[in-house]
């Protein structure tokens, strides 16, 4: 690699999946009057614009130059790599060996910074200063409690802090939003092209397909593959997007713990799974034997490098497995390589240049 430019078996929801903000510090996150001075000291001032609107409607004013960006969460960390490397301060967590493969070294090598938003919180406020940060990104959910946390991560810290919208079929929009905020207006204007493009083909034939001839999907996650994406989830955005039943239509939203019992009524026709463990083992699994999907062999598993092609984490990396998943789903009506493709993502957005033995590597999972 080189570098470059019927009865229903109950379904039981485990709530323990579902990601929420967690408020910034579990003590309060109100410092001390020695912090909240550092704040004021060394946080830029409001100066370019102050009437940009993030993906909530949150008017947010940013300073003149942008030159250090926290990310709030995962997703937000690889949308900011792919719009503006050099003013991402660091990752939320540290890429592994073979994810740095496929990113840029300088910012494969950024120091972890923790998260504000979800599991796994370790960014209190002191934390946030010690970056000195220009503004805070946050890609996902905007609804009230993550605007909340927003609002109140600005007011303590005194740094812009902008919420942009993680839905899917939001991210054109966001990548231009993001340009405004962090003044990289024509390259996220590019960003957002080639996904506004790549959405518009593949949907244009896929919207003609009646509703009974579209394929049947269960998006398995786990060893076992008994965690999924309920219908109208973030994790299942690309599924829906192209037009697959999902089978696991529970309560909207989120994910749940099914049991095989429910998979087998669902019988599925196609079964895709980050999990590489679940693919090797239940084409040969007794218990699976009766899935359609598992007798057609149509059991795929999500290519994960840098990041998950389906979902882990759901952001603009979902967008490199867009045609992945077309074709696997509708292989009559998309005949292009994916190989080209992804060779052609990975340039654009991850700007890193692919040998054939990386396009295999990457789509081994």
């Amino acid at each position: 690699m080189t570098l470059g430019a019927e009865p229903n078996v109950p379904i039981r929801f485990d709530t323990k999946l579902q990601e929420a903000p967690v408020p910034i510090d579990r003590r309060g996150f109100l410092e001390t009057a020695a912090l909240a001075l550092l704040s004021q000291a060394t946080t830029p001032a409001f100066a370019r614009d102050a009437h940009i609107a993030d993906g909530a409607g949150r008017r947010v004013g940013v300073p003149a130059k942008v030159q250090r960006v926290l990310p709030a969460g995962p997703p937000a960390a690889i949308l900011l790599y792919t719009a503006a490397p050099d003013v991402l301060i660091g990752w939320t967590r540290t890429p592994r060996p073979d994810e740095k493969a496929y990113l840029l070294p300088d910012a494969a090598d950024k120091p972890e910074v923790g998260r504000i938003t979800g599991r796994g919180n370790t960014a209190n406020l002191e934390v946030v200063l010690s970056h000195k940060p220009d503004m805070i990104i946050d890609a996902g959910s905007t609804t009230q409690t993550y605007v909340e946390l927003a609002d109140r991560v600005q007011a303590q810290t005194n740094i812009p802090y902008a919420l942009l919208d993680g839905k899917f079929d939001a991210i054109v929009a966001t990548y231009r939003t993001l340009g405004q905020l962090i003044d990289r207006e024509e390259r996220c204007n590019k960003l957002a092209t080639w996904c506004e493009q790549t959405m518009r083909t593949l949907r244009s034939r896929i919207d003609p397909i009646a509703a009974d001839k579209r394929p049947r999907v269960y998006y398995a996650r786990g060893p076992r593959g008994l965690e999924t994406g309920l219908a109208g989830s973030i994790n299942v955005e690309t599924i829906d997007f192209l037009g697959a039943t999902n089978v696991a239509r529970g309560a909207p939203g989120g994910l749940a713990q099914v049991s095989l019992e429910q998979v087998l009524v669902w019988n599925p026709e196609v079964i895709v799974t980050l999990d590489k463990a679940f693919a090797e083992s239940v084409l040969n699994d007794p218990a699976w034997a009766s899935v359609d999907a598992v007798k057609a062999r149509r059991v795929y598993l999500s290519p994960r490098l840098p990041f998950g092609w389906v979902d882990s984490p759901p952001s603009v990396n979902r967008m490199a497995g867009l045609w992945w998943l077309a074709k696997l789903l509708y292989p009559t009506l998309f005949p292009e390589d994916i190989g080209a493709l992804t060779r052609e993502f990975y340039a654009l957005f991850y700007q890193v240049n692919l040998s054939d033995a990386d396009v295999a590597k990457i789509m081994s999972g």
